[in-house]
């Protein structure tokens, strides 16, 4: 980038200079150099920055010594001091001269490789239609076309299936492009498909174009084809079967075999396969396509539907019980099942009377 940098660089600066230097605005002021210099690059050009700010003593050095004498900031700083560049026509580390003809630099019909840089091997890069070490021939696909004055004529372009022609038309082909065969001075396209020529994969088939081909895949019906579509199969693929010319798809759903042999499955059918899922209603779990019910939440506990006060009737028969048989054991003259006995009746009577007494007072608070 610097040899690029040096040159973008030099172009804008050059341009400020050419004027100041002249006669009338010849400004040898630092506050002039500094507007100069600010306008060389883009603010956002960093490589350009860089290298200004690298050769900044080297352009003031120019700017207030030794613009009388070298007054081309080209030449002294990029191709004397720095030895970056090399003047028009030139190249390579000693700036040797370029090939030059009768039209100038690689005859004027192509350019120098690295003419101005340090670069290059000086070699003739032609314009398209020309070849040679001065570009003067014409190259393959052009011919010379005819010139009423006493220049050299320049190269045109041939009908486009011809490698070499004597004129623009197709019937003045002199010989061919690879893929063509020259026929009463035409180039006729060369079918490679109905030749040996073709070399294509296997399940691809050989599709002719002007002066080559193509290999293109065979339709998914096809093992092996001979063209495109399932008309043109050599074998038919698994899941399809040969049908009057064509490898048609096979539906599995409908065969005797059964296809979804699991449990409350049903087959759909598919492109050259089918595939097996669970009827309607019917969700898989771990494999197996079972009933799709709808969640209840847990099982009810059997005093989940009961109401208060049927609860309230259990407990009491609950308490009756116990009371008949510490009864029946204090009746034995067991002073321990007596006590236990009395504790019970007095507890009961406790817990009845407490919730009379809490029924008495909410039915005369309601007014009952």
């Amino acid at each position: 980038w610097r040899i690029g940098g040096c040159i973008c660089f030099l172009c804008s600066l050059v341009k400020c200079s050419t004027l100041l230097t002249s006669p009338l605005l010849l400004v040898l002021s630092e506050t002039r150099l500094l507007e100069i210099v600010e306008a060389a690059c883009e603010k956002s050009d960093f490589d350009c920055n860089k290298l200004l700010e690298q050769l900044e003593d080297q352009v003031e050095t120019w700017w207030f010594h030794r613009q009388q004498e070298a007054p081309d900031l080209f030449e002294w700083l990029c191709i004397e001091e720095l030895r970056l560049c090399c003047p028009p026509g030139r190249f390579g580390p000693d700036c040797k001269e370029c090939l030059s003809g009768p039209g100038g630099v690689c005859g004027g019909l192509g350019r120098c490789e690295g003419e101005g840089t340090r670069l290059g091997d000086g070699e003739c890069v032609c314009d398209p239609g020309y070849f040679g070490q001065l570009c003067q021939s014409c190259a393959d696909g052009y011919y010379r076309e005819k010139s009423s004055n006493h220049s050299t004529p320049a190269c045109a372009a041939c009908y486009h299936s011809c490698k070499k022609c004597s004129g623009p038309e197709d019937y003045k082909c002199v010989d061919c492009k690879p893929g063509w065969i020259l026929h009463d001075n035409k180039c006729v396209d060369t079918d490679e498909c109905g030749t040996e020529l073709a070399r294509c994969l296997s399940n691809t088939y050989c599709h002719n174009t002007d002066g080559s081909y193509e290999c293109r895949g065979c339709d998914q019906a096809c093992v092996g084809c001979m063209g495109s579509g399932p008309a043109r199969c050599k074998k038919c693929a698994r899941g399809y079967k040969l049908r009057g010319a064509k490898c048609l798809d096979v539906d599995e759903c409908s065969e005797r075999v059964i296809a979804c042999p699991g449990l409350n499955e049903a087959c759909f059918n598919e492109e050259g396969s089918f595939r097996c899922e669970c009827a309607d209603g019917f969700i898989r779990r771990d494999s197996i396509c079972v009933e799709n019910q709808p969640y209840s939440g847990p099982e009810k506990g059997l005093f989940d539907d009961m109401t208060d006060d049927e609860v309230l009737v259990l407990q009491q028969m609950f308490f009756g019980v116990v009371i008949c048989a510490l009864a029946t054991l204090a009746a034995k003259g067991d002073m321990v099942f007596t006590a236990i006995f009395i504790g019970g009746v007095a507890a009961m009577a406790g817990y009845w009377l407490s919730e009379k007494g809490d029924r008495m007072l909410d039915g005369f608070l309601k007014g009952r």
